[in-house]
């Protein structure tokens, strides 16, 4: 009997946490983001093709560094593991379209395609919200089509056209969907 009991509690905890959504997206930190962004949108607007790259990839650093950052932060202050499974499963689903996305810039940077940069970049950012919503908070699925859209923008779009739809997603979505997750998601 005891074992039985002990048997449905595991199983009931199990489905708990599968059930339940990693939490921790950064809402200031993605606010930082936009404002990074933006001002790389600004530098790079009139850079030739290869620096413009080198720009947007600095840029990428830079938000990738505050990212880490901010979110340890949060799930430290809400004592939230990045080992649950929720976490897992948010992080496995973002990460497969970024590292689609790297190697594609890798190819297409060394093949000089730069126009279909922004377009790439919007659509697999777009793509790892979308994917990775499913486990987190309502609010980011709803991010990563808004970012898609932008990327099919941009799929139309010459170089000069791709760095304002560059702009207008990772700086402005990050701006106004990080204040929203910072005011309704506690930071």
């Amino acid at each position: 009997m005891h074992e039985h009991a002990l048997s449905h509690l595991r199983y009931i905890r199990e489905a708990m946490e599968r059930a339940s959504a990693f939490t921790s997206i950064p809402g200031w930190g993605g606010f930082a983001i936009g404002c990074t962004a933006l001002a790389t949108a600004i530098v790079s607007r009139n850079l030739a093709p290869r620096a413009w790259l080198i720009a947007w990839l600095a840029e990428a650093a830079v938000a990738a560094l505050i990212a880490i950052v901010t979110m340890m932060r949060k799930a430290r202050r809400a004592g939230v593991a990045f080992t649950s499974a929720p976490a897992r499963r948010f992080f496995i689903s973002y990460s497969a379209p970024l590292i689609a996305g790297a190697a594609l810039t890798y190819i297409l940077g060394h093949i000089g395609r730069y126009d279909v940069l922004p377009a790439t970049w919007l659509l697999l950012y777009g793509t790892s919200f979308v994917s990775s919503g499913a486990y987190s908070i309502r609010v980011v699925p709803v991010m990563g089509v808004c970012f898609m859209i932008l990327g099919i923008v941009a799929c139309f779009t010459p170089l000069a056209g791709g760095n304002v739809l560059l702009a207008a997603g990772f700086g402005g979505l990050h701006l106004v969907f990080g204040l929203i997750i910072a005011r309704s998601y506690g930071g």
